[in-house]
């Protein structure tokens, strides 16, 4: 959603995003010297965690903006290809530094791996901590959001640890469940399957049995 628009008309993305981030700071505060965002969706939440932690928050990646989302894309060469000509590091904010990274989501862990190294290539780099302003993503999709299946989902069969060695990050850590509903106004309203793997409706006997098939 864009940051400016409204969900069920009075909720405001860009404030829900801000205050998830203040929320990950009260559950993962980490010492570090600077606060940058994965551009764009990450920087409400990165701007929210910067102000609750007391961290500065620097623009330490920059997007380019004609190139499309990357975890859609159909192959992994691909994917690569696109966060390398999709981002760049502003050296300058992030030589010597610790730096906390904020992004909205994980879910293959590509992305976040092509970052990190990104981030470290600069050359003195301190430390480099990944915070998550949602919780793990560990089900797909049935309902017209295009996310890949639950085996490429990296956090659906992969534990906190497994995920921060893949990616080489100093640390990571999720939003919780109910740090995320703390924060939503009305939070029964939405759908949370992508969290909890606990769809609100019945599916056809065939999405079951897919469903099924991966747990």
């Amino acid at each position: 959603a864009r940051p400016d628009s409204y969900i069920f008309d009075h909720v405001c993305v860009n404030t829900v995003r801000k205050e998830l981030g203040r929320q990950l700071a009260r559950e993962h505060k980490v010492d570090a010297d600077i606060v940058i965002a994965v551009p764009d969706s990450g920087v409400p939440a990165a701007m929210g965690y910067a102000e609750e932690s007391g961290i500065p928050f620097e623009f330490g990646l920059i997007r380019n903006h004609y190139v499309g989302r990357t975890f859609i894309e159909p192959k992994q060469s691909i994917r690569h290809f696109g966060v390398k000509i999709k981002l760049n590091p502003v050296a300058d904010a992030l030589k010597g530094k610790r730096v906390i990274v904020i992004d909205d989501s994980i879910v293959r862990g590509t992305t976040s791996k092509k970052i990190v190294k990104m981030i470290r290539e600069i050359g003195g780099t301190k430390e480099v901590h990944m915070r998550v302003s949602s919780p793990p993503t560990i089900g797909p999709c049935f309902y017209g959001i295009d996310t890949p299946s639950r085996q490429e989902l990296i956090a659906s069969s992969h534990t906190i640890e497994e995920i921060r060695k893949y990616i080489t990050a100093d640390s990571i850590a999720y939003l919780s469940v109910e740090g995320l509903k703390k924060i939503l106004p009305n939070s029964d309203s939405y759908c949370m399957a992508c969290f909890t793997c606990q769809y609100p409706i019945e599916f056809q006997s065939k999405k079951k049995h897919q469903l099924e098939l991966f747990k």
